[in-house]
């Protein structure tokens, strides 16, 4: 199978993988509204928490159930971005992927909330999207590969805006640990998976 072959065999199975999670969205974002936020408290991340340590592994599956908004705002930067991590392959995007999630939620459970005020539940997906944004950044620069700087120059052109929610300033019931994470373990992604030497590289 040839190079060409072989993109669009992943742009396929990218899109319909970028499809099916956001169905999955979509249904659990349903679900938590039908019940009035249940699943916000029961599975969002509250920081400091023993308790609360697996939701880690579950926050980024739930939204905000007071309206659609967090999701929908989420959704394009979503598919966007885990389509285009997708291309490079599933190991890279499985990875970069998985060191967002976990570095995102495991700064929010450290850092997250205050400690002098009332208690706080973080949830939704914006530190795995801005993870993907980071290895989507960076990752041409390890990698020595002009296609994937030139990529990150359009990215940040059309999502740099993406980058202001690192700030501690972001704004009132936005997680900016979760992002500032999130973008640490995106980055720690593109690190990891920078060819060896000697190694073949990754298509653009």
């Amino acid at each position: 199978m040839g190079l060409p072959d072989r993109i669009a065999g992943r742009a396929r199975a990218g899109l319909a993988t970028m499809a099916a999670v956001t169905v999955v969205l979509y249904v659990i974002e349903a679900v938590n509204m039908a019940t009035a936020g249940l699943l916000t408290v029961d599975f969002g991340i509250r920081p400091r928490d023993p308790s609360s340590l697996p939701d880690i592994v579950t926050a980024p599956l739930v939204h905000d159930a007071s309206s659609w908004n967090h999701l929908l705002a989420n959704t394009l930067p979503l598919v966007v971005f885990g389509f285009l991590a997708f291309l490079a392959g599933l190991r890279q995007f499985l990875t970069a992927v998985a060191l967002s999630w976990l570095s995102s939620g495991i700064g929010v459970w450290l850092f997250g909330g205050s400690a002098f005020g009332p208690p706080t539940v973080t949830v939704g997906a914006s530190g795995v999207i801005v993870g993907l944004f980071g290895f989507l950044l960076v990752r041409g620069f390890p990698n020595r590969s002009w296609g994937q700087v030139l990529l990150a120059v359009v990215l940040f052109i059309a999502y740099g805006s993406v980058l202001l929610g690192v700030l501690p300033t972001v704004g009132r019931g936005i997680s900016w640990q979760s992002h500032l994470f999130g973008l640490v373990g995106g980055v720690l992604a593109a690190v990891v998976l920078r060819p060896r030497s000697g190694a073949k590289r990754q298509p653009a």
